[in-house]
């Protein structure tokens, strides 16, 4: 009887070591994809682009401005479309974050332009 209760606290001893050594396997979460993140970063540039272009038709409906008006104001939105566009094609399909921010200063200027 006492071999099997040393038999039994040596178990548990060497349970409880072997718990203590070996660290619990956690579920690896990579990080963001780069690639996904720059081709958001794309698509939310488009989707702006594509917003003003809206507002602009609507503002020329509603007699704000003369239609060649807004054709320059598409026009604007067309380079800044086709830069994003070589922009992109540079990355893979994306932009930086620093792309981003060039393109979105020049979205921020023809908004103004548009609601003035």
């Amino acid at each position: 009887m006492q071999r099997f209760i040393r038999a039994l606290a040596c178990a548990a001893l060497v349970s409880s070591l072997a718990a203590c050594v070996v660290a619990p396997q956690q579920p690896v979460h990579p990080g963001p994809n780069p690639r996904e993140i720059a081709a958001q970063r794309f698509d939310q540039v488009n989707g702006r682009l594509d917003n003003l272009s809206h507002r602009i038709d609507a503002r020329v409906n509603q007699g704000y401005y003369p239609p060649p008006q807004g054709g320059a104001l598409h026009h604007r939105l067309d380079v800044i479309r086709q830069e994003a566009h070589d922009m992109s094609a540079q990355h893979g399909g994306g932009l930086s974050g620093d792309e981003q921010r060039v393109l979105n200063q020049e979205l921020d200027n023809a908004a103004h332009a548009i609601d003035q």
